[in-house]
């Protein structure tokens, strides 16, 4: 499995712990920045994941932020991207399960990082179900 990741400033700390635990369970990860804590734009990196999604290099996204609202709203303007703001460990699990979603967005100001790295897991860990009535509700998204 590979994964595309991206934060902010406010996500870069949890970036950093996301990719050590991806890393320890031997998934190949790509970093698309920031580097730092120095403030910057969201749209810069969510629009840096969103083309590694959408053109098929990697399986999945993970997008960080402050709150992850921002990163979410960004990365959902882009063709063929689902991205789904979770903070919980059901939202994560359902998602990726009824809306097939391919890219995770966080908040780094509103999950700690245990929690945070729980949702990781269970967003990547999660199959989409291929119901029927499922894929029939992803096609009327555009």
């Amino acid at each position: 499995m590979k994964i595309a990741i991206g934060c902010d400033h406010g996500g870069f700390e949890l970036k950093a712990l996301v990719i050590n635990h991806l890393e320890k369970r031997g998934i190949e990860v790509i970093d698309k920045g920031t580097y730092s804590t120095a403030s910057c734009d969201y749209p810069v990196y969510a629009k840096a994941v969103t083309a590694e999604v959408a053109g098929k290099n990697v399986d999945l996204g993970i997008l960080i932020c402050g709150t992850g609202i921002g990163m979410s709203m960004c990365a959902n303007k882009e063709e063929g991207i689902r991205a789904a703001l979770c903070h919980d460990i059901f939202s994560a699990k359902a998602t990726r399960e009824h809306n097939n979603a391919n890219i995770l967005c966080m908040g780094a100001r509103v999950v700690g990082p245990g929690l945070a790295l729980m949702i990781v897991d269970d967003f990547i860990d999660t199959p989409f179900s291929n119901d029927e009535r499922h894929i029939r509700r992803i096609e009327m998204f555009s």
